[in-house]
């Protein structure tokens, strides 16, 4: 079992932003590429052409959780994810037909994610 120093694949792979698409299938490209960090903006390219803006609000190693706020158009959802010995949680907040429309994805997606190895 890792120690709390240590990365496990789960962690690798969301803490590094050009590894979202392999775990992610509504994430086709994320800009910028690089390590997940408190304070990074960047943009999300997903299907249909649409394309949504982000800020990572928490990172934290230890417990396996970021949280994040997620712009799509005048909407806005705040989402914090965890990922530890194969569970997965996911607690999304916004608009409730855009929380309804994400949360399954979100779920697949982390489900994905901790499958990584």
């Amino acid at each position: 079992s890792p120690g709390a120093g240590e990365r496990r694949g789960d962690v690798v792979a969301y803490a590094d932003t050009s590894r979202w698409s392999t775990w992610a299938p509504q994430i086709r490209r994320v800009h910028p590429l690089g390590p997940l960090e408190v304070g990074m903006r960047g943009v999300l390219d997903g299907p249909f052409a649409v394309r949504a803006r982000f800020e990572v609000t928490r990172v934290d190693e230890v417990a396996r959780r970021w949280s994040w706020r997620v712009h799509v158009g005048p909407a806005c959802l705040t989402i914090d994810h965890a990922v530890m010995d194969g569970r997965t949680s996911v607690d999304i907040e916004g608009p409730g037909l855009l929380v309804q429309a994400y949360a399954p994805l979100a779920r697949l997606s982390l489900s994905r994610l901790a499958r990584v190895t």
